[in-house]
């Protein structure tokens, strides 16, 4: 793979520093900022809002699931955590990641591609995990000195567009100037040896390699070089520095040496964005070049992106013989069993998807993809009311779900029940954080003529819910 490192250095941003680790200031000390961790949440919800929106946001549920699955895995060791996380990934070929306020951080899939290791990508993202519990972007907020969240909120989007891709840019600066962001995005040199020395102590108290953070630094450096004279202006005044590695190499050196295999799931997410990013025919020959040269020592991986990029290439017959041999090699994979769920469906074998479905939501009731997935074929096989539990049954555990909503208020208008449909569809808005669009569908379900008196007295006082909280938003909006 081709290595594009124009934003490199927003990765593991450079500090300077020769002085002893046991000598670090404690920069995330709460009562230093003056933004709030609930003000900071905020923000961070508002910025997502228009992320999400974007064609570079990775809306896959095995993608996301995975990145989020490995970064709480992490947060369980980091230290002082006063912020709920959240993980999501960029379709940006840019070895990147970024922290934003509020515990969200951002992956590109140029990372999770280049990465070597699973506990180099543990790395990256422990060092970001550094930076959010310790406050550093509450901090540079403080040290702005903006009046009000709006400004702060400006400040937050310029750091987007700087530390993520140049097609966020445009929208992401908003206005901001250029030297105010561009001092937003500098973390000073303090800042960077903290959240190196927390992602240390996260990887190692994770399972992890701690080792792998000074490994992918210099890998990364040696790499940069080649592409220095083409970065741009930040990156080019963040270089990586060797004081900044030798710093980093210290601090690992007296942990004792573990050797820690990659995840399968791992695996298997590297091979399904590269199957995303190829050309489909590309994509074949280059996975079944790994498995006839006998390239690795996992066919797993290869195999299963052989398999998307058969899909991709709508090679059903041959994608159903492979899916075979790939469900034989790796069994109890959900990401595997999700995938062959689809072939049976593209290959028009619906019973037999049924079948497989019904089988693998037993075995792993709380994923996303096979959830989503077999509500589809139940709804496309006219058999709603069944959709209806499984996805309602999902809800209890993932709250915060928009496309399970979704699919429950298609189950809804597939059974003629329009309040209810419209009273989910509320529930997505209020998910994608758009409130006038979930006042407006509860309004619409109100009207529905259907529905029973507990479902109508629901309805309404969810309605009051939200237009309160609408107002209370609006009325914030013009104090700032």
């Amino acid at each position: 793979m081709r290595f594009v490192f124009p934003f490199a250095c927003a990765v593991l941003a450079v500090g300077w520093s020769s002085a002893p680790a046991d000598d670090l200031p404690e920069l995330g000390d709460v009562s230093r900022t003056t933004i709030t961790a609930v003000q900071e949440r905020q923000l961070g919800e508002g910025i997502m809002r228009q992320i999400r929106s974007v064609p570079q946001y990775v809306d896959d549920p095995e993608v996301t699931d995975y990145i989020n699955g490995l970064g709480y895995r992490l947060v369980a060791n980091a230290p002082t955590v006063e912020q709920q996380f959240e993980f999501f990934v960029l379709a940006d070929k840019t070895v990147n990641a970024f922290a934003l306020p509020g515990g969200f951080i951002g992956v590109h899939t140029g990372l999770i591609i280049t990465a070597q290791s699973e506990s180099e990508l543990a790395a990256v993202l422990g060092h970001e995990i550094g930076h959010v519990s310790q406050r550093h972007i509450a901090r540079m907020f403080t040290q702005q000195k903006q009046a009000g969240i709006a400004s702060m909120a400006a400040l937050a989007l310029a750091i987007l567009a700087a530390r993520s891709s140049p097609d966020l840019a445009q929208a992401a600066v908003a206005g901001a100037q250029y030297a105010t962001y561009q001092t937003a995005v500098n973390f000073t040199r303090d800042n960077e040896r903290e959240a190196d020395r927390v992602g240390v102590q996260i990887l190692e108290k994770s399972g992890f390699d701690p080792r792998a953070m000074p490994a992918f630094l210099e890998r990364l450096q040696r790499s940069y070089r080649l592409y220095d004279t083409n970065a741009p202006s930040y990156a080019r005044t963040h270089p990586l520095t060797y004081e900044r590695i030798a710093d980093v190499e210290n601090r690992v050196q007296g942990l004792p040496y573990k050797q820690v295999p990659d995840s399968l799931d791992f695996q298997l997410i590297r091979a399904r964005l590269e199957a995303r990013d190829m050309n489909p025919r590309d994509g074949v020959a280059f996975f079944d070049d790994i498995l006839t040269e006998k390239k690795t020592v996992n066919d797993v991986p290869a195999r299963y992106g052989l398999v998307m990029s058969l899909m991709r290439l709508k090679d059903y017959q041959r994608a159903a013989r492979e899916m075979t041999t790939l469900l034989a090699e790796a069994p109890d994979s959900a990401i595997v069993v999700a995938l062959a769920g689809r072939v049976k469906v593209a290959s028009g074998d619906t019973r037999g998807a049924l079948e497989l479905y019904a089988a693998a939501i037993k075995r792993f009731p709380r994923n996303r993809a096979i959830s989503y997935d077999y509500a589809r074929v139940l709804l496309d096989s006219k058999r709603p009311k069944e959709a209806l539990q499984l996805v309602t049954h999902a809800l209890e555990y993932s709250r915060a779900d928009s496309r399970l909503y979704q699919l429950q208020a298609e189950c809804y208008a597939a059974l003629g029940q329009a309040l209810q449909q419209h009273r989910s569809l509320a529930e997505a808005y209020v998910v994608l954080g758009s409130l006038p669009a979930a006042i407006d569908q509860l309004q619409i379900a109100l009207k529905a003529g259907d529905g029973d008196f507990y479902q109508l007295s629901s309805a309404e006082a969810r309605l009051r819910e939200l237009r309160a909280l609408d107002a209370e938003r609006r009325k914030e909006q013009r104090q700032q």
